[in-house]
């Protein structure tokens, strides 16, 4: 199968770049204004580029302005909560993971515009999971789009071939069911070091205390796998006593504890933030990782040796044999109140969320996130070209695949859960203090449920 160039990743971005007038609608202006936005900045440069692209059609066709400041991850997350603790706010924000930490809050507390009427006249268009990614108002007690969606992403496996292949095993042999499947890796381990690469361990899982969002992420994967995943149903409501709830955690945190004391994930993995297993993976410290978006290939897309060493692979079945769905993270635009220019600021909103614009948008960012209007997909032949497998993989997981609306879009205080670092702890809990996994499990749980009293759903 042939894998995609250096060369052709540019020249498609740089042809995407030049097109981007092409198909836009035109946005009325009856007299020019200014909004400010803080926007997440790109992992890759071409992200970078593309929104800025975005932004100079916008202002080409309403005769307005976009004060933009592009900020790292960590910066812009201190810089919001910030913002939205003093009062003192930009007009739009825009954070790779505010999903699961600033809008459900911030909802919850009424500090954020609803964008429901630009963002339910896209509903039939929408992945019926970024639609019902809504968040919940305390105050006003209904749901709102308190967040425009255009992107999304799901977890997938990266697996070094050239390190499974150096162990004598083929990655298209792995079983097909979510046990075997990790299982399968683990002995690559001893077959490496026995070859002198003797810092190599099989898995990259997250154990870790200290997120903030990769540990999370994972073991909510690990429910899906074990059937536990109607901890919180749509309606917001806990389920913490459900057998199959208490069961599913049990076998998650027992599956990750036991791989790290059987000495099969590194050691430092309990104090991982969120790059240092894309670190370890791009060091070859792991043969594979479970880790949202393809970052990890993308930043090595102008190295095509290692672009093309690594494999992206969406989830097995269950252990039962049944499709697991993926938990989709939906990222988008959200609007503060107290921002001074609504009227412009939800008109930028809007023209980004519109399909031609966030096609645009994503495409010439590589891919590093999906969609939330699946039609983009279908209609552009790019998105499944074979010629890139890791971004063929992603879609057909993220997009065409099977998923599930993340915990913290049905109940706000899943988000302040995640933040405590829960899961990371009950796992810490085993491996460095030998409690039994059920008696973590139930330490967890009963956490949660602490946490989630606080945030009572109740429709008006």
């Amino acid at each position: 199968m042939k894998k995609l160039s250096r060369r052709t990743v540019i020249r498609s971005s740089v042809g995407l770049a030049a097109a981007a007038a092409i198909g836009r609608p035109y946005v009325a202006n009856a007299q020019a204004k200014t909004a400010t936005a803080w926007w997440n900045q790109g992992f890759v440069p071409e992200e970078d580029a593309s929104f800025k692209a975005m932004v100079a059609e916008y202002e080409k066709q309403s005769g307005n302005k976009i004060e933009y400041s592009l900020i790292p991850t960590g910066p812009l997350m201190q810089k919001m909560v910030s913002a939205l603790t003093s009062g003192d706010v930009p007009d739009i924000m825009s954070h790779d993971t505010q999903d699961a930490t600033v809008v459900p809050q911030n909802a919850w507390k009424d500090k954020l515009v609803d964008m429901s009427d630009i963002v339910d006249p896209l509903k039939s268009q929408l992945h019926p999971t970024a639609y019902l990614a809504s968040h919940y108002n305390s105050v006003t007690k209904k749901r709102g789009a308190y967040q425009a969606p255009f992107k999304t992403a799901t977890l997938p496996f990266h697996i070094w071939r050239p390190l499974v292949e150096k162990a004598g095993l083929k990655v298209e042999n792995a079983p097909k069911t979510w046990d075997a499947f990790w299982d399968f890796f683990k002995p690559t381990q001893e077959k490496l070091r026995g070859q002198g690469l003797r810092g190599v361990y099989s898995l990259g899982l997250q154990a870790t205390t200290n997120g903030p969002a990769d540990g999370n992420n994972m073991f909510n994967y690990f429910l899906a796998a074990y059937g536990g995943y109607d901890i919180i149903t749509p309606d917001g409501k806990p389920h913490l006593d459900d057998p199959k709830v208490k069961a599913a955690v049990v076998k998650g945190i027992t599956y990750i504890t036991t791989a790290f004391k059987q000495g099969y994930v590194p050691p430092g993995a309990l104090d991982w933030g969120d790059a240092d297993d894309n670190n370890a993976f791009h060091a070859q410290q792991i043969v594979m990782d479970l880790d949202g978006t393809i970052s990890t290939e993308l930043a090595m897309i102008h190295d095509p040796e290692k672009y093309d060493g690594s494999v992206v692979m969406g989830l097995p079945k269950d252990n039962s044999g049944n499709e697991i769905p993926s938990p989709l993270t939906v990222g988008g635009a959200m609007m503060p109140k107290g921002g001074k220019n609504v009227a412009v600021a939800k008109e930028f909103v809007s023209y980004v969320i519109q399909p031609k614009t966030a096609a645009q948008y994503l495409k010439s960012g590589l891919a590093r996130w999906l969609p939330a209007i699946p039609s983009i997909v279908h209609d552009d032949p790019w998105w499944t070209d074979p010629k890139d497998p890791h971004r063929l993989a992603y879609v057909q997981q993220g997009v065409l695949g099977k998923t599930l609306p993340r915990h913290y879009a049905y109940n706000p205080g899943m988000s302040e859960a995640n933040a405590a670092q829960i899961w990371g702890t009950a796992h810490a809990s085993v491996i460095r203090d030998n409690v039994h996994p059920e008696a973590a499990a139930d330490a967890a749980l009963k956490h949660i449920g602490t946490i989630l009293a606080k945030y009572p759903i109740a429709q008006a």
